[in-house]
C-alpha cells in the first residue's frame, strides 16, 4: 500500500487531543474521517506525537495508507476540503518508502510554548496563549532553565499518568525569548528533544514562570529536578500557549 507523509497544523481547543477517542472529537479521528470520503474504509494514522487537549501544532507529522497511488498535492487538497470547516491543515504531503515511520523514524520533537505578558485580557489570542499579568525577569529564567539542558531523570516534571518507561530524557534546547507578538510583549519558551514526557513542557513552563516572577530562585528549578518527586514541581501551565512546532527526521520527507 502506498504510504504518504503529512505536515499538519491545527488549532487544538475544539479537540480531545490528537489521540481518536470514541465520544469526544480528535484530531486523528478528524483525519481519519476525511481519509475515509477518500476511500471508503476504516483508516489508521501514525503521528510524531500525541498532544493534550487544547495543545496546538505548526508542524506535526503523521502518516496514512492508501490503497491506490495518489498524486501527493491533490491527496492533500482532498483532505482539506473534506477537513472544512474545522481547524486542521495538511500543510504538505509526500510520498514516503513503506517502512518509514512517523512516530519511530523521527529523531527529534521541537515545541513552543507562548506567554503572554499583558495585564488586560487577551481576545485576538485568548485560546493561543498562557496570559500573566506583569513582566517577568527573561534572565532568571534563562538561569532556571540551564539546569534543565542534558540527560537527566525528570521524574518531578513527568505528569502522574505517564505511561514512558523510563523518567530520564535527554533536553537538547532550552531557549527563552521575548518578542512583540500581535497582542503585547511574549515570552516565548523553545524546547527541542528527541522525546518528552507527559506534561513536561506545561510542567517546565510553569516552573519557570515561577523564577520570572520571583517566587523561585533559579537555584530552586535545579533543586527541583534533582528532587525526583513531582511534589516538587511548580504549577503546572495551561495547554493553551503549547504548539508542537516541528520534527526532525534524519532525512526531511518534505525537503524537495
Amino acid at each position: 500500500m502506498p504510504r504518504y507523509a503529512l505536515k499538519i497544523e491545527y488549532h487544538g481547543t475544539p479537540f480531545a487531543g490528537w489521540q481518536r477517542q470514541a465520544d469526544q472529537p480528535s484530531v486523528q479521528g478528524a483525519i481519519e474521517d476525511a481519509l475515509a470520503r477518500l476511500e471508503a474504509r476504516a483508516h489508521t494514522i501514525a503521528a510524531a506525537g500525541r498532544t493534550d487537549a487544547g495543545v496546538h501544532a505548526l508542524g506535526q507529522v503523521a502518516h496514512c495508507d492508501m490503497e491506490r497511488d495518489w498524486d501527493p498535492f491533490r491527496l492533500s487538497e482532498a483532505l482539506n476540503f473534506h477537513l472544512r470547516p474545522l481547524p486542521v491543515a495538511i500543510l504538505d504531503c509526500v510520498a514516503v518508502p513503506e517502512d518509514w515511520h512517523a512516530r519511530f523514524s523521527a529523531t527529534e520533537r521541537r515545541y513552543l510554548f507562548r506567554l503572554l505578558e499583558r495585564r488586560a485580557p487577551a481576545t485576538h489570542d485568548a485560546d493561543r496563549v498562557w496570559q500573566v499579568k506583569r513582566p517577568l525577569d527573561l534572565e532568571a529564567m534563562r538561569e532556571g532553565a540551564a539546569h534543565l539542558l542534558g540527560r537527566h531523570d525528570f521524574t518531578t516534571f513527568r505528569s502522574s499518568i505517564c505511561q514512558a518507561e523510563s523518567p530520564v530524557k535527554t533536553l537538547d534546547e532550552a531557549r527563552i525569548d521575548r518578542v512583540q507578538g500581535l497582542s503585547g510583549p511574549e515570552i516565548r519558551f523553545h524546547f527541542r528533544a528527541r522525546s518528552f514526557l507527559h506534561n513536561q513542557i506545561r510542567s517546565l513552563v510553569g516552573t519557570l514562570e515561577r523564577v520570572g516572577a520571583g517566587a523561585w530562585t533559579p537555584g530552586e528549578v535545579k533543586s527541583a529536578l534533582e528532587a525526583r518527586d513531582r511534589a516538587a514541581c511548580g504549577p503546572v501551565c495551561p495547554p493553551a500557549g503549547l504548539y508542537l512546532s516541528g520534527v526532525g527526521y534524519p532525512e526531511d520527507p518534505f525537503e524537495r
